[in-house]
């Protein structure tokens, strides 16, 4: 059957707005997801849908989104270690960035929590990730982010290793000194090359019999030999012998790994699962930023409501918004006019809109937008003809048309381009008038455009059923490309012409052939269309207005939320802190009471306790109540305080004794001697406060500005060779060592990983680094490694 909802789909471009979303994933399994997504007539599970993207578009505005790196379809290496397969180094790597993301998305989210973030589906979705720290941290030990088994491994794997590295310098050194030496004139270069993975010198073809050995290879034009001499043939095959034994223990290695990680493929397999699914509702808000989209709401009805609504496949600095509203007051909109005026525009838009929203997608327009829930969509669009069967325009088009009349129900949206064109116009009006009969009598929900000017009797005659046209600029002689319901439309023939200089009486004489009932339908239209363009200005200021406002409440609501919860649990922290203090404080005044008590009752053993003592043990009972009352004062005037000049004369309180007293002299750069009455004491500049009373003579003050350390946090590597990028990193490293810094950002990009495996490389034998680790998703991913220092 011609006409399918597939079809339909197709014909309104969904497939091109789901290409988009894929292009915004970061995986393979989340594109594939995102090519194969529908939309859906269950109104909970397109709620479920609408909220995970409602979820993602606000941790995407309020914390730059998920923090979801690169990661592979891992399913064919978890099914080979379930039959008792060993994975190689790359794919037990790719099963731990798969557990690694996993961690990263729980931490995030509980982090989320701790913030007091409201979510209505991430936190269900992040609840059901397996943490496997155990299981990461001991592949971690054995293989790094490159993928390579590191020498820590196993000490068999050491030992093995360095007897290589001896091995080769030794080969190295044996050579070097033919090179370097007398015999380097038997050389066609002076260089130590490698063929067959055994070490080799290129000879002259003439000197072959000078060192003995084996030649592995040849150049091109024969001239050259790349001989193994047959002074360093045992170190080689000695060589080759380790290189065998470190290849037996890898082996060993990997799949003592593999028997560790396979009785966790379930939750791995699962934690895959999950990753998808926020990769791909990440995908979902990143395309609703960039198409400035909201979350529609549903209808029960299959009203539709779209406020400001736009292509999503057009430009943004082409597009045209427009409000298309259908289902509520009327079932059937008639849009009338010439071509060229976008009519075909606006019967995708109101398609793509629903299947978008209907698939969980939020839409390009303006937030209060409603959607309905329809079962099908069906679409006859263009003017393309059967080839196979050579049909003309019209017969394409009916075809078309019969087999969707034939599958419509009350729950149907259908969108009829040119209905009944491609024939007599006469004929072509009648049926077209008789279709849209017949889909009211369904109860469907239809949008058509037409040329045919009975339609728009039609528009305005039946219930239910409402004209609309596309705006045209007389004076530009362009189309605006902006729907007007409630105007049919009309062909502005007189004016253009009378804008492109067609002679007046020409025009009269045209108008005088034109009924009387056609030219007063044409200046009906043109009063509608006036009036309308009246109250749209009027309205346009109010509605821009009240959005924003409302755009602004929603948005100070949510902080609002955020910010209470939070002050709360900042608040209990608090005060937690502030009991323990006061318990602390309690504990040293009794301490400090007991020790006097215990000095008084010594009696004759001792002498009595002394004035001086009395007010120093006073003293450090004020300062333990001063610490608790300094918790309830604002930090800022605290710092003000401090910051205050004293001078000698000056009027002060003293906090410590609560009294009043005079600044004497000043003995160093924190303490003063104060007289209070006859006792005169040394007082820490902490402990007085200048009386408010006093006006002091502002004196000039000398600013003295710290130079900051120019070594930023971070050091770029990308667009370096190799050996360029290793040396900056050297010295990037010594400078911010100089700075004290506990932990920078490489950034060396991705490319061919060459210049990131040297990175690791070089950050794996500095004796400073305490660890490195690929940075979040949402600050480079596997593009940038963050590296802390002991």
């Amino acid at each position: 059957m011609r006409n399918s909802v597939k079809d339909s789909i197709q014909t309104l471009e969904f497939p091109k707005v789901k290409k988009q979303l894929q292009g915004l994933t970061v995986s393979s399994l989340a594109k594939k997801h995102a090519g194969n997504i529908k939309p859906s007539a269950d109104k909970a599970l397109v709620q479920k849908w609408q909220d995970e993207t409602e979820d993602a578009a606000k941790l995407l505005r309020m914390k730059g989104g998920l923090p979801i790196a690169a990661f592979e379809d891992i399913k064919p290496h978890l099914k080979r270690l379930t039959i008792g397969g060993v994975l190689s180094e790359g794919e037990i790597v790719d099963i731990a960035r798969v557990i690694k993301n996993s961690r990263e998305l729980k931490q995030f989210f509980s982090q989320l929590k701790e913030e007091a973030i409201e979510l209505k589906q991430l936190y269900q979705l992040n609840d059901a990730l397996y943490s496997l720290q155990s299981l990461e941290r001991k592949i971690r030990e054995v293989i790094d982010e490159s993928g390579t088994v590191s020498d820590d491994a196993s000490p068999k794997l050491r030992g093995i290793r360095t007897g290589i590295k001896q091995m080769e310098q030794s080969v190295r050194d044996k050579l070097d000194r033919i090179v370097r030496g007398k015999q380097s004139r038997y050389l066609t270069d002076s260089i130590i090359t490698i063929r067959n993975n055994r070490y080799v010198i290129p000879v002259k073809a003439d000197s072959r019999a000078v060192f003995g050995g084996v030649v592995h290879d040849q150049s091109s034009t024969g001239q050259t030999l790349f001989i193994e001499p047959q002074s360093v043939l045992n170190l080689n095959n000695k060589l080759k012998q380790y290189r065998s034994e470190e290849q037996a223990e890898i082996d060993r290695i990997l799949a003592e790994l593999s028997e560790l990680i396979a009785p966790h493929t379930n939750e791995i397999e699962a934690n895959l699962r999950r990753l998808v699914q926020f990769d791909f509702i990440q995908a979902k808000a990143t395309y609703a930023k960039q198409l400035d989209a909201s979350r529609p709401e549903i209808s029960e009805n299959l009203s539709v409501s779209l406020i400001g609504a736009r292509h999503p496949l057009i430009k943004a600095d082409e597009v045209v918004a427009n409000d298309i509203i259908i289902g509520e007051d009327y079932k059937a909109i008639v849009v009338t006019g010439p071509n060229t005026g976008g009519k075909t525009v606006i019967l995708k838009t109101l398609g793509l809109m629903q299947l978008m929203g209907q698939a969980g997608l939020h839409i390009p327009a303006e937030q209060g937008s409603v959607i309905g829930l329809f079962t099908k969509w069906f679409a006859d669009i263009g003017d393309e003809q059967s080839i196979e069967q050579s049909l003309s325009t019209f017969s394409s088009h009916m075809t078309n048309i019969v087999s969707i009349l034939n599958q419509l129900d009350e729950k149907s949206l259908i969108l009829l381009d040119e209905l009944g064109a491609g024939t007599d116009p006469q004929e072509g009006a009648a049926l077209a008038i008789a279709m849209l009969d017949y889909i009211a009598s369904q109860g469907s929900t239809v949008m058509i455009t037409s040329h045919y000017p009975e339609l728009k009797v039609y528009g305005y005659n039946r219930p239910q059923t409402i004209n609309a046209s596309m705006e045209f600029d007389v004076d530009s002689l362009s189309p605006t490309y902006r729907l007007l319901l409630g105007v049919p439309g009309r062909s502005n023939a007189f004016e253009i012409a009378r804008r492109l200089g067609l002679s007046e009486h020409i025009i009269a004489s045209s108008q005088q052939l034109m009924s009387g009932e056609s030219q007063s339908v044409d200046n009906m239209i043109g009063d509608l269309e006036q009036k309308r363009k009246e109250a749209e200005k009027q309205n346009k200021q109010l509605k821009q207005e009240l959005y924003q406002a409302t755009q602004l409440h929603n948005e100070l609501k949510d902080f609002y939320a955020s910010y209470e919860k939070h002050k709360d649990h900042l608040e209990q922290k608090a005060q937690e802190e502030a009991n323990e203090i006061i318990q602390e404080a309690q504990k040293e005044a009794d301490r400090i009471i007991e020790e006097l008590r215990h000095r008084q009752l010594e009696g004759e053993q001792a002498p009595n306790v002394k004035e001086h003592e009395f007010i120093d043990a006073k003293s450090r009972l004020s300062n333990l109540h001063y610490e608790q009352e300094h918790l309830k004062q604002n930090k800022v005037l605290q710092k003000e305080k401090q910051k205050k000049e004293l001078a000698a004369g000056d009027e002060v309180h003293v906090l410590s004794f609560d009294q009043p007293g005079i600044l004497v002299e000043q003995t160093d750069e924190k303490e003063w001697v104060v007289q209070m009455g006859m006792l005169k004491m040394k007082i820490d500049e902490s402990e007085l406060k200048v009386k408010e009373t006093k006006e002091k003579a502002k004196q000039p003050k000398t600013t003295v500005r710290a130079s900051k350390s120019s070594i930023r946090t971070e050091v770029d590597l990308r667009g370096q060779r190799v050996h360029e990028a290793v040396k900056s990193l050297e010295q990037y490293i010594d400078q911010a060592l100089l700075a004290n810094y506990h932990q920078v950002t490489i950034i060396h990009g991705m490319g061919t990983g060459a210049v990131r495996k040297a990175v690791h490389k070089r950050l794996r034998e500095h004796p400073r680094v305490a660890s490195f680790n690929d940075a979040p998703a949402n600050q480079g991913g596997n593009g940038a490694t963050i590296v802390t220092f002991k």
